[in-house]
């Protein structure tokens, strides 16, 4: 979810924005069948789109298309069509821009960053630890700094969150669920 902007040293500006093709979330949902049997999923939102403003805002609306929902389930039934595009959640963080911009090639920094959600007037707020790494001038690779688990509980009670799963068939998920960052920012 997630960059920075502002300058290279303390000269150029830096526009960043996160690489649609190489920034992703995976999740492991456990589903629980009627019977109590276990079954882990692996599941993804691809495509992850979205642009750091000058004061180090990110925006990070998550549509329908970006999920693996539709790889899934194939095409929707035409009611349902219309909802590919429109934005399921968005997800709103402050990035440190002047502490990634000062990083050299080959260095890292960890961040404890606020995200907040908003989905169908539902806010949240969660704390996530990102390392963003400085691969060269032009790219930081934005990854978990250590391990990550959204309450089942807490996304079951979220009416997109359990249409969704509903759609997959899923009636009952696990407690945690293992999230994994991995985006990639691009100076544009």
């Amino acid at each position: 979810m997630l960059g920075a902007a502002s300058a290279f040293g303390s000269v150029a500006q830096a526009a960043w924005q996160l690489d649609p093709s190489h920034s992703q979330v995976t999740a492991e949902v456990t589903e629980i069948t009627s019977s109590g049997q276990r079954i882990p999923h692996q599941h993804a939102l691809k495509r992850m789109e979205g642009e750091i403003s000058a004061d180090g805002t990110l925006r990070l609306p998550v549509r329908l298309n970006q999920t693996d929902l539709l790889d899934r389930l194939g095409q929707l039934p035409p009611w349902m069509s219309s909802l590919t595009n429109s934005t399921l959640v968005t997800v709103v963080t402050q990035l440190p821009p002047e502490r990634i911009n000062s990083l050299r090639v080959g260095q890292s920094t960890v961040e404890v960053l606020k995200l907040r959600t908003d989905a169908n007037g539902e806010q949240r707020q969660e704390r996530l630890p990102v390392r963003f790494t400085r691969e060269a001038e032009d790219r930081v690779r934005v990854r978990n700094a250590e391990p990550v688990s959204l309450d089942g509980k807490q996304l079951m009670k979220n009416g997109t969150v359990r249409t969704i799963l509903s759609l997959l068939g899923y009636q009952q998920i696990g407690d945690e669920v293992p999230v994994t960052l991995d985006a990639l920012l691009v100076d544009r």
